[in-house]
């Protein structure tokens, strides 16, 4: 007789939140899927895979938005009632696969991710095993890591490792189902270290040595997974700074394990340093332009789109197009990427490819630091249908290529650019609203650079004016006394919690 498949639901909500960006994120932007679409995000779940059979897989609601601003009161209540419902319409479950990034801010809500994850333990009941997997850049609370019984994260950054993690989290999820042991020992330990992504990179050191210690932690014997979160430096929440959780069925494994890769984090804290050289970006171009490396890239930093930027900050591309060495066509090409404006890309559209036009952009949403910028220049490409800008324009003035989009986008792959007939590697000097190169671009950089640019997510983090984050922090306060990097051992998701957050 064939035993029973354990019977295992996916849900989630994802994004990253700058409280310090002014934009609002809204429901229809995480794109929520339900249903069979849900498995369909996952290749490891394709029909036929051996994790698919293992299981019997039912998709709840899993919505993942660009990172952006602060998610306003009434989309999270409209998703997370959404969500709750289907899960309640699935009728008993074995497993809960949590799928999140752990970094979403929600308007009036401290740690939404771990209210929502108790809301939909009120309703699948005490005995579900939870498994949830999340972003390095997330951040842990005492109660998320309470409220699951396996947690996990990504283990490099650029996160290519992404579709590795969300299947370990599966995969131990099934095996925890098949093996009937008893709920994983968890030992949480809080850093407080709070640092931007791109000075916490594992494409160097100390990050890809701190990181190199999670898989050794979780070869011990007793140990099922272990896991650094870096913290979301952007966002302003006492949950807001790095973590380590160990999961096994040792608690002195777990423990021990916990301990030393909290060590090793914190004792690192001096050398985290910027993945690339940094600088002005008039001092940005003026080493570019200096440069025989083509082409050479530059980073936008402050206005990233893919850490929470509003992405329609002008102060950039304001300061290109001033320079005097792009003034004419026959200057060093140039492209930039990106700045949203629906009515400039609307009038470009009209008026055609080959038309030169005179359209205003930018500054919608995030004014602070420039307004809308006006530009004249000649509409060189126009594209429809993109999943996140929709449509996008490329407009040449002087010597460089502007691409304006309808909504805001993130330019991470080379066919970013050459659907829209531009050619990054032919290019001069490339400008990207990024911080950290995602790898495609990284490998096609002769030369790199990160400008220190304004913007919700300015990599200066002291000129932020974080307030709620729990102090003392580093690097907000350098000469802090010694933490306590005792493990804390996490009572059983089937377990009431006591004490208070630390």
């Amino acid at each position: 007789m064939s035993v029973p498949r354990p019977v295992i639901a996916i849900a989630g909500l994802g994004i990253e939140s700058s409280t310090f960006s002014p934009a609002r994120t809204e429901a229809p932007a995480f794109h929520p899927q339900h249903g069979a679409a849900v498995l369909t995000r996952y290749p490891f779940l394709a029909e036929g895979t051996p994790l698919r059979e293992a299981a019997d897989w039912r998709g709840a609601l899993v919505g993942k938005a660009l990172p952006g601003g602060t998610v306003t009161a009434a989309a999270y209540a409209e998703l997370s009632a959404e969500l709750i419902e289907r899960v309640r319409e699935l009728g008993p479950l074995d497993g809960l696969w949590y799928d999140i990034h752990g970094a979403m801010t929600v308007e009036g809500i401290d740690d939404a991710e771990a209210l929502l994850l108790a809301r939909i333990r009120e309703t699948v009941g005490p005995d579900t095993l939870v498994s949830t997997s999340m972003d390095l850049h997330g951040n842990v609370s005492r109660e998320l890591v309470h409220r699951s019984d396996l947690i996990t994260c990504y283990r490099m950054a650029p996160h290519e490792d992404a579709m590795d993690t969300k299947e370990r989290a599966a995969r131990n999820l099934v095996d925890l189902l098949a093996s009937g042991a008893p709920r994983p020992v968890k030992a949480w330990v809080p850093v407080p270290v709070l640092l931007a992504g791109e000075q916490t990179s594992t494409r160097i050191e100390p990050a890809k040595s701190v990181y190199a210690a999670v898989a050794d932690v979780e070869a011990d014997e007793g140990v099922v997974d272990a896991a650094i979160w870096v913290g979301y430096a952007w966002a302003d929440e006492p949950r807001n700074r790095a973590a380590v959780v160990v999961t096994g069925h040792s608690a002195a494994q777990v423990a021990a394990g916990a301990e030393r890769l909290a060590r090793g984090f914190w004792d690192a804290r001096h050398g985290f340093a910027f993945v690339a050289p940094t600088g002005t970006l008039d001092e940005c171009l003026d080493e570019a332009l200096a440069s025989t490396a083509r082409p050479y890239f530059i980073s936008d930093t402050g206005d990233n789109p893919t850490a929470g930027g509003a992405g329609d900050v002008t102060w950039g591309l304001q300061h290109v197009l001033e320079r005097p060495e792009f003034k004419d066509h026959d200057g060093p090409t140039v492209i930039y990427a990106s700045l949203p404006g629906p009515g400039a890309v609307a009038a470009a559209e009209r008026a055609g490819v080959g038309a030169t036009v005179t359209v205003t952009a930018g500054a919608e949403v995030d004014d602070r630091h420039a307004g809308p910028l006006t530009l004249t220049g000649v509409v060189h490409c126009v594209r429809h249908g993109d999943r996140d800008a929709g449509t996008e324009v490329v407009l040449r003035v002087g010597s460089v290529y502007v691409i304006l989009t309808r909504l805001r986008k993130p330019y991470h792959h080379e066919h970013d650019f050459t659907d829209l007939e531009l050619d990054p590697r032919s290019a001069d000097l490339v400008l990207v609203k990024i911080g950290y190169l995602e790898p495609e671009l990284f490998a096609m950089a002769a030369d790199w650079k990160m400008a220190l640019t304004p913007g919700g997510v300015d990599q200066d983090l002291g000129r932020l004016g974080h307030h709620r984050i729990r102090r003392p922090l580093f690097p907000f306060d350098r000469d802090m006394a010694e933490p306590d990097l005792a493990a804390r051992i996490i009572a059983p998701s089937d377990a009431p919690l006591t004490g208070a957050e630390e």
